[in-house]
């Protein structure tokens, strides 16, 4: 009997993108990767219509062995998927055989992390040239507020730079920020950073004031000339590599999401719950948050070392 099974690849390909509009890059990794699939079976005599669980089993883990990332073993489960269904709904399987089939766990990395005194640096440098007068005050001060900003909320870079000009007009020490799906969330100031954006709106009232043509009012707090009317995201990140680097910093490893996760992580080891940090961050699951479970795993360590009965004893008779 003839193989249909490259017949069937196509008319897949072909209603993913009549039917589901999928973009020109997802159509050719679904037929690279289904095309690695089929070349597998046939060399194990098996038609790609025809195969069952334990053939596309085997042929994950001889992924996993050839050393593919988890990653990349579970978009090609997931192109299988979605092939596989395809077949079942046209009628040409009575069956799905990845339906059995988990998915590569992914090893979860740990966020990269600042200590506190490297912080410190990169707000001291900032601070220090916010202080100096000449060209380019307010890009100096811009800064600043930013960073202060960043470190006392831990908001994401995206909200940071789409602040609304109405900031300045607020009183108290709480900030409302609009993130992720719409979700607001109510963060707490700190006294250095409503200091920081209090001096940040006074240059800017100082510029329009002195400007000839002062520039047309901004609804946003980080006015920008791009497409978006706020500063871009990139150029903060440029900037902030910059400074690191004048702070005697190593840039490649410092970022704006790399600040936000110094937010969590010295809150973490200062005491913080993390209930109220999945909060202060914006995540809508706990497990989320759960990347920082190594930093309250250090400072529990420490907590019993210092304080349990018997970690006393133990260290009288070292």
């Amino acid at each position: 009997m003839r193989d249909l099974g490259r017949a069937h690849m196509e008319a897949f390909l072909e209603m993913m993108s009549a039917e589901r509009g999928a973009a020109v890059n997802t159509l050719q990794s679904y037929e690279r990767d289904l095309d690695d699939l089929h070349g597998f079976l046939s060399e194990r005599s098996v038609r790609i219509t025809e195969a069952v669980s334990t053939d596309l089993v085997a042929y994950l883990s001889g992924l996993a062995r050839q050393g593919f990332a988890a990653s990349s073993q579970a978009r090609r489960l997931s192109a299988m998927r979605q092939f596989y269904k395809f077949l079942y709904a046209e009628g040409l399987r009575t069956d799905d055989p990845t339906g059995i089939l988990d998915a590569p766990k992914k090893g979860r990395s740990l966020p990269k992390i600042m200590g506190v005194d490297e912080v410190t640096r990169l707000l001291t440098q900032a601070e220090q040239e916010a202080k100096l007068t000449g060209a380019g005050q307010l890009p100096r001060a811009r800064m600043l507020a930013l960073l202060e900003l960043l470190y006392a909320t831990g908001m994401r870079v995206s909200e940071l730079v789409s602040l609304p000009a109405k900031v300045l007009d607020q009183e108290g020490r709480f900030l409302m920020i609009r993130g992720k799906g719409n979700k607001e969330r109510l963060v707490p100031l700190s006294h250095s950073a409503i200091a920081a954006i209090k001096a940040y709106g006074r240059m800017q009232a100082l510029e329009r004031a002195a400007a000839k043509e002062p520039p047309p009012e901004s609804p946003w707090l980080f006015p920008s000339s791009s497409r978006e009317g706020y500063l871009p995201r990139q150029v903060f990140a440029r900037d902030l590599k910059d400074l690191a680097i004048r702070a005697g910093l190593t840039p490649s490893l410092i970022s704006p999401h790399v600040m936000r996760h110094a937010f969590a992580s010295h809150l973490l080891q200062n005491g913080a719950d993390l209930r109220v940090v999945q909060e202060l961050l914006g995540h809508s699951d706990i497990s989320t948050t759960q990347i920082y479970t190594h930093v309250l795993e250090e400072r529990l360590h420490q907590l019993v070392q210092t304080h349990h009965p018997l970690a006393k004893q133990a260290k009288k008779h070292d």
